[in-house]
């Protein structure tokens, strides 16, 4: 729309409770730029530039990329060699070393370049680490696999800075559980997914190590996700389902980003009463993979346990982001639920899995200079399999119940991008200095009781030193700051009124 034009009067009363559809019909037939990807072409789908539909894309992108890493992971110690777990919890440390440091400030860097380019350079590091694993098989190179998980860490803190701003700017209020449901059901797919991919190759085998053609389809299907991932929108061109747009604002340079992280620390003091939750949010993979996982059972059973693992997070995100949005209550009275409910079954889960690893020690499980275990490696067609199969699973339900917990309050806390970015790069951040304390502590051959121990005290602990936040500071509504600089075409303005809220949002 030009200039000259008159931006077309609305109704409030009568339009603030206007359809998508009738509001974007409104708003673009009125605007001389009309795009491809604001228009519908299948009746039963919103438009491209639809916030859930942009979601979605995200979690395929998701899915691609750390999805198959978890599945990677997921199976335990997975390349061969008398130092492969050690040189694989090295990389480990390396990778969530250089996770935390960029990460507590990847939201500035996710503002500066933008979701997009972040998602692209985050899944060449995925591809990078399956590449290391292949070659160590084959030259024992211990270095290249830590280097690529340092380059991982880095490329893992710029993808998931993106995925949290999304996550938590992208949804209306009443739809963030639902949005974070949606994401976590697609990218745990992959994961399942990807554990299929070990399982098959290695259900004839009773070896400890994974074989070349699992790690070719990991790379095949990791560099698609960096492919997924360009074809996302800006999200200044992202409409939500009220008919808002995403507020997008300049960001000067990279010193006024990293400032403002600091500034949002001084304003929202309230965030730091989350960091324990984010701390413990991944120590406890460490223990599950490399611990109950990798050192009670062997691989082809190993593939099975984290497919499983996987498989049953859908159902954990789906449990949790119900709660979430269950709309009869309000968001105050939702995130109490959910606290609530979630610090029982932490209880009931980990207090099952104590009696579990009761059961053996890292000594038990180690095999001596001949290469004979005191135990041997379970098998899932052992009787007494069916027991830790159940807890396994359980502990991939926790999992995405606890992660889902934590991106739905930092989501009540901001509507907005800018801010919802550097909350998502403290997240990763500190949840990645955490996983490698965990790791590092794991390669010192901490004992598997200590493991399970602080993985089980973090949990709870964390959950009771959030409590003041979660109780008495989150909110019913929370107001969005106003775009600065108001597009020429004068759609927000447009926006606004029909939405009803007398403002630009």
């Amino acid at each position: 729309m030009s200039s000259n034009e008159k931006v077309p009067d609305v109704n409030i009363e009568t339009d603030k409770n206007s359809s998508y559809d009738e509001l974007d019909h409104r708003v673009t037939k009125e605007s001389t730029s009309v795009h491809i990807y604001d228009k519908k072409y299948i009746s039963f789908l919103p438009p491209y530039s639809n916030a859930m539909i942009q979601i979605v894309m995200l979690a395929f992108v998701v899915f691609m990329t750390p999805g198959m890493y978890n599945a990677l992971s997921g199976i335990g110690a997975s390349i061969s060699g008398p130092d492969g777990v050690k040189t694989q919890d090295n990389s480990n440390v390396a990778l969530y070393c250089t996770f935390a440091g960029v990460g507590f400030f990847a939201g500035t860097l996710c503002n500066l370049i933008g979701p997009r380019y972040c998602l692209m350079l985050g899944g060449t590091g995925y591809l990078v680490y399956a590449g290391s694993l292949l070659s160590y098989n084959h030259n024992q190179n211990s270095g290249f696999v830590i280097f690529a998980g340092a380059y991982l860490g880095i490329c893992a803190a710029s993808l998931w800075a993106a995925q949290g701003s999304i996550i938590m700017s992208y949804p209306t209020e009443d739809k963030k559980g639902r949005a974070i449901m949606i994401f976590w059901v697609i990218f745990n797919l992959g994961a399942v997914i990807g554990a299929i991919i070990p399982l098959a190759n290695n259900m004839h085998s009773n070896s400890s190590t994974v074989n070349d053609g699992t790690y070719i389809a990991f790379m095949v299907l990791m560099g698609t996700g960096s492919v997924i991932a360009y074809f996302m929108l800006p999200k200044e061109k992202v409409w939500r389902d009220n008919g808002t747009r995403v507020v997008v604002k300049d960001y000067p340079n990279w010193k006024t980003e990293i400032f403002g992280s600091f500034r949002l620390l001084i304003k929202e003091p309230k965030i730091f009463l989350l960091f324990p939750m984010f701390f413990a949010s991944n120590w406890f993979y460490t223990y599950q993979f490399n611990d109950f996982n990798a050192g009670r059972f062997n691989i082809r059973t190993r593939s099975l346990n984290s497919l499983l693992y996987w498989l049953f997070q859908m159902l954990g995100a789906v449990i949790m982001g119900t709660i979430l949005d269950l709309n009869m209550f309000r968001r105050s009275v939702r995130a109490k639920i959910g606290w609530t409910f979630l610090f029982c079954i932490a209880f009931a889960i980990w207090g099952g899995g104590y009696k579990f690893q009761t059961g053996f020690t890292r000594a038990d499980v180690k095999p001596d200079a001949e290469g004979v275990y005191k135990l041997t490696p379970m098998d899932f067609k052992d009787s007494s399999y069916i027991g830790p199969m159940f807890l396994y699973i359980f502990y991939g339900i926790f999992d995405a119940m606890f992660q889902s917990y934590c991106l739905w309050v930092m989501g009540a806390l901001s509507n907005d991008s800018e801010t919802t970015s550097y909350y998502a790069g403290f997240y990763k951040g500190i949840q990645s200095a955490g996983a490698a304390v965990a790791w590092r502590l794991d390669a010192y051959g901490t004992p598997y009781m200590s493991m399970f121990a602080s993985s089980w005290a973090l949990v709870q602990g964390s959950m009771v030193l959030a409590v003041p936040l979660i109780f008495f500071m989150i909110s019913d509504h929370t107001e969005e700051l106003p775009e600065e600089d108001i597009d020429d075409d004068g759609i927000n303005a447009v926006v606004s009124l029909v939405s009803g809220e007398g403002r630009i949002v």
